[in-house]
C-alpha cells in the first residue's frame, strides 16, 4: 500500500466517521445520562463489533449478504428491532440516572458491563457495515503485498480514528451535561435521542441490499 493510498483511505475513513449516525448518538446519550467514563465503555464496545464485523467482511460474510437476500433480512431485521427497542427504552427514560439518589431512578443505572454490551450491540446492528466493509476494503488493498497485514493496518487505523472522535464527543457532551441532566430538559433530551434511535432502526428497514 503507498502513502497516497493510505491518505486516501485516511480520508475516506474522516468522512465515515464524522458522519452522525446510531453509534456517535448512543455515545452521547450516555455521556449524558451514564457520565463519560460509561459512555466510553460503551464505545469500546461499538468499536469491537466494528473490528468483528471487518474481519468477517474479510472472511466473506459480506459477500455472503450481498448474495443472500434472506440472510441480509435477518440481519436487517434484528438490527432494527434493536434500535427501536433502544429508542422506545430511551424514550421512556424520565430523566438522567447519573449520580441520582431516587431509588426508582436509581434501579436505572448501568455497569460498565452493559453499557459495553450495548454498545457491543449498536455497533453491530446494521448489517450494511458489512457490505459497505467488503466493497470499501479491497478498493485499498495491494494484492502484491501481504493481505492479512494490509487488513490489520487498514481496520487498526479505522478504529483508532472513530475512537478518537468517539471519545472527543463523549467528553465535549460531558462537560455540558450538568445543564442537559436538569429534570425537564433530561427528559426532552430522552425524547428526542429515542426518537432518533427508533427512526434510525425504521430507516435501517427500508435498506435494500444491492443485487448489482
Amino acid at each position: 500500500m503507498t502513502l497516497s493510498t493510505y491518505l486516501l483511505y485516511m480520508a475516506a475513513v474522516a468522512v465515515l466517521v464524522l458522519t452522525p449516525g446510531p453509534t456517535m448518538l448512543m455515545s452521547m446519550t450516555n455521556a449524558i445520562n451514564h457520565g463519560v467514563p460509561k459512555a466510553m465503555a460503551s464505545v469500546c464496545g461499538s468499536l469491537t463489533a466494528v473490528l468483528c464485523v471487518m474481519i468477517l467482511s474479510s472472511l466473506g460474510l459480506g459477500a455472503l449478504l450481498a448474495a443472500s437476500e434472506a440472510t441480509f433480512t435477518v440481519f436487517k431485521l434484528i438490527g432494527a428491532a434493536y434500535l427501536i427497542y433502544l429508542g422506545i427504552k430511551t424514550f421512556l427514560s424520565p430523566t438522567s440516572t447519573f449520580h441520582s439518589t431516587d431509588p426508582v431512578t436509581h434501579r436505572l443505572q448501568r455497569t460498565h458491563r452493559q453499557m459495553y454490551v450495548q454498545g457491543l450491540l449498536v455497533g453491530g446492528s446494521n448489517p450494511k457495515a458489512l457490505l459497505f466493509f467488503a466493497a470499501f476494503f479491497p478498493q485499498f488493498l495491494n494484492p502484491s503485498v501481504d493481505w492479512a497485514t494490509q487488513i490489520a493496518v487498514l481496520s487498526l487505523t479505522f478504529v483508532a480514528f472513530e475512537f478518537s472522535v468517539l471519545g472527543v464527543c463523549c467528553l465535549f457532551v460531558g462537560r455540558i451535561s450538568p445543564w442537559l441532566r436538569q429534570p425537564g430538559r433530561a427528559r426532552w433530551f430522552n425524547r428526542g435521542s429515542g426518537s432518533l434511535f427508533a427512526g434510525m432502526g425504521l430507516v435501517l428497514l427500508t435498506l435494500r441490499r444491492h443485487t448489482s
